[in-house]
């Protein structure tokens, strides 16, 4: 009985750790943020080489999460040279007077299954609107994975303005997809 009474303590807290980790040191080298977009309605990717996350998860209490993404728009590489100078240009991202798109959270809910809604306010191009990211969240040992994807409206945010205003030949929507690693904070994974 005793034996019995000390293994599911032991058990508990073991238990107790697992759910007590806060994932928090973010890997930005095992990283992606990409996009795709409609141009004549092909679909055209590409992606952001430069961004930096500071995160802030314990999967047991995901109501006490944090994160801030912030992206380099220079760092664009949407295919060629070419397309990298037109979209970092004043009608579409303008780089030079708005340098960094932010993602920061106001609200994380569980959705069960290891997916989460992400609430925020999303800034690009000094306009910043509210945002709903589903994140699917994959614990894999000291690691963890954050995945997702959602559509982002261009027009919200006046990316393409002028003659690039019209739908007609680079579409509204723009897929964004990401995928993060973090490994687990050693001050929380040690309890």
């Amino acid at each position: 009985m005793k034996r019995r009474l000390l293994a599911s303590l032991a058990l508990l807290g073991v238990l107790q750790t697992a759910s007590a980790t806060e994932y928090s040191a973010v890997q930005a080298d095992k990283g992606a943020l990409g996009f795709v977009f409609k141009q004549m309605n092909v679909p055209v990717e590409g992606r952001f080489r430069r961004y930096s996350t500071q995160l802030s998860f314990d999967p047991a209490k995901p109501q006490a999460a944090r994160v801030v993404l912030d992206i380099d728009l220079a760092s664009i590489d949407a295919g060629s040279a070419e397309a990298n100078d037109e979209v970092v240009g004043k009608s579409w991202l303008n780089s030079r007077q708005f340098p960094r798109a932010r993602f920061e959270s106001t609200a994380v809910k569980a959705l069960g299954g290891n997916r989460y809604e992400v609430r925020g306010n999303f800034t690009l191009k000094g306009k910043t609107l509210p945002l709903v990211v589903p994140v699917t969240f994959k614990p894999e040992g000291a690691f963890a994975s954050f995945n997702g994807s959602l559509t982002l409206k261009r027009a919200d945010y006046a990316v393409g303005e002028g003659v690039w205003a019209a739908f007609d030949t680079v579409a509204n929507e723009i897929q964004i997809s990401f995928h993060g690693v973090a490994s687990a904070n050693p001050a929380t994974a040690a309890k």
